[in-house]
């Protein structure tokens, strides 16, 4: 696993599990073209590439490139980053039928292609040592509980609460919002927050 900075936006879930086996970072998915519609998940990117810096990382077909260029208009151009995989042509394993195009997407790609992908757009492969002497307490599901935002009588309410609080898509599961509140902040942040919003929202 090769740590990086950015988070990495991909189209689709076998994308984001292909890359989840080569890259220690957050991965979104756009749901193909569902990102046209969903404010919020764009809302979310943007404040993850002003934090952090976001990889495209989309397939090198039209719809690739069309999914690709709706995002650059999305989030400011220097917080972004491309990462462009190789036409290559054949079916994932997957699949009975090539795609239209008949090209590979990023699922189809090899561990070595994809790394190669991603040093092409800059990005620079992380040494924890040397970046994070002092490694981040990461919040965990036994928190979650501890917070009374999983697995407790009120648990779906309250995370309704912190995801509006933090303008967080309403329909991000659990997971997910786990992964970006420890994506974008502290524990000790996020505890100042569970504060705020407990006393504040409705």
């Amino acid at each position: 696993m090769i740590k990086i900075k950015e988070a990495v936006i991909v189209e689709g879930k076998y994308d984001k599990i292909k890359l989840e086996n080569i890259l220690d970072t957050m991965i979104i998915t756009t749901n193909g073209f569902g990102i046209f519609n969903d404010s919020e998940k764009r809302l979310l990117l943007r404040r993850i590439a002003l934090k952090q810096g976001l990889l495209i990382f989309t397939d090198s077909d039209s719809a690739g490139f069309m999914i690709r260029n709706f995002l650059k208009g999305c989030v400011p151009p220097d917080c972004i980053k491309h990462a462009y995989i190789p036409d290559v042509f054949g079916k994932e394993k997957r699949k009975a039928q090539p795609s239209k195009e008949g090209k590979l997407g990023v699922e189809g790609m090899d561990e070595q292609t994809i790394l190669a992908a991603v040093q092409r757009a800059g990005v620079k492969f992380e040494n924890e040592k040397e970046t994070s002497p002092v490694k981040k307490e990461k919040i965990t599901k036994i928190d979650f509980y501890a917070y009374g935002l999983s697995g407790t009588p009120n648990a779906d309410e309250n995370r309704r609460k912190v995801k509006k609080y933090l303008k967080f898509p309403e329909k991000m599961s659990t997971n997910a919002m786990l992964e970006a509140i420890n994506f974008l902040m502290e524990k000790k942040e996020f505890e100042g927050v569970l504060s705020d919003c407990f006393k504040y929202c409705k």
